[in-house]
């Protein structure tokens, strides 16, 4: 028996692999026994056949931002011609337009913009909430740090404030690698890895469930990319509260990281192979997501052997990655078709994973 099948017997028998044995299966060329004992590890948490999926809308309310992240072709400085702050009309609009095609959820960030403080949001979330019946899955954690700093108030009173304003759930962006030497060269000015997690925690004890991310691909070692899920697993056994994780690979187009890595970005096989194992680590997560936004359709279609349960969103509308060269969309009814055609059910969902 070889290492790696030693430890992937380990992890069908229930118990946890450590740092050293998820980077020994980075080591390992058989797609196929990664695929299959990812996938049977996410049978054992749901044996219905079922993939799920989401219908909402990724909508920015800003783009100027101040912190320059070197991976990023969306934001844009509070002079250029084409920065914005949407004003609530067109926000309303938006909403309008995502109920009319049956979404149930928006979710909402933007840029750190100097400007927006926790009045801003408080005000924008109750005008929400009173004018439509729809879960609002915002700001995640960065922008909540942010706001917290220039609003020079705590996380915690930021999280409870945003709360009773109308935040339902968080999303995990900006977690990129949870790695401080990696986030110093690729977003020096957002939070570092304890920021981020503890906004996490403090938002699960305050039962404000979230998503976990991360973005790989560019500047981090494989010993790092572990590293991140390690932290993340560590994170759901203290506080709970992760409904999904979420992994995808750095889009090179349009930004300065992508010139400094000539373009090149992850395969779909890395993205696979990253993928089964954030399965095989992260037994405390019930949901891994596939990330067709970046990959297309077919390497999601292949991600549900590979560990993912869950199609995650429709995407009515979607401008960060869309600006770093991925331009994939899908219907409600390709999505559905993708999944059927894998041999699966699909099922409707909220963010905590509910059937609707």
């Amino acid at each position: 028996m070889t290492e790696v099948d030693s430890i992937l017997g380990k992890a069908l028998e229930g118990n946890r692999i450590s740092a050293e044995e998820a980077i020994a299966l980075f080591a390992s060329t058989d797609m196929t026994l990664l695929g299959n004992v990812a996938s049977r590890l996410a049978k054992k948490k749901r044996d219905d056949n079922i993939i799920t999926y989401i219908i909402d809308r990724n909508i920015n309310y800003t783009n100027i931002c101040v912190t320059d992240c070197s991976f990023c072709a969306f934001y844009r400085k509070k002079e250029d011609l084409d920065a914005y702050v949407h004003p609530f009309g067109v926000l309303a609009k938006k909403i309008d337009e995502t109920i009319e095609l049956g979404g149930n959820q928006i979710l909402l960030q933007g840029g750190h913009n100097i400007e927006l403080k926790i009045e801003y949001f408080e005000d924008l979330f109750k005008k929400i909430k009173e004018r439509f019946d729809i879960k609002l899955h915002a700001l995640s954690p960065p922008e909540i740090v942010h706001t917290s700093k220039i609003s020079k108030i705590s996380i915690t009173e930021t999280l409870k404030r945003l709360h009773t304003a109308g935040l339902d759930s968080i999303p995990g962006g900006g977690a990129e690698i949870l790695v401080n030497r990696v986030r110093q060269i690729i977003s020096p000015a957002k939070c570092t890895t304890d920021e981020w997690l503890n906004v996490m925690g403090e938002a699960h004890q305050m039962e404000i469930p979230s998503t976990a991310t991360m973005m790989f691909g560019h500047v981090e070692t494989l010993e790092e990319r572990v590293e991140h899920l390690i932290r993340l697993r560590e994170q759901q056994d203290k506080t709970g509260g992760f409904t999904a994780f979420i992994a995808w690979s750095m889009q090179p187009g349009n930004n300065p990281l992508g010139r400094q890595l000539s373009g090149v970005k992850a395969t779909g096989l890395e993205y696979l192979k990253t993928l089964a194992i954030s399965r095989i680590v992260l037994d405390n997560f019930d949901n891994i997501q596939s990330s067709w936004v970046t990959q297309g359709p077919k390497i999601g279609q292949m991600s549900l052997f590979y560990g993912a349960n869950d199609m995650g969103s429709v995407m009515i509308e979607e401008n960060v990655v869309k600006e770093a060269g991925a331009s994939f969309r899908m219907t409600e009814k390709e999505i559905r078709r993708l999944i059927e055609d894998g041999g699966f059910i699909p099922q409707r969902r909220n963010m905590q994973y509910q059937f609707i």
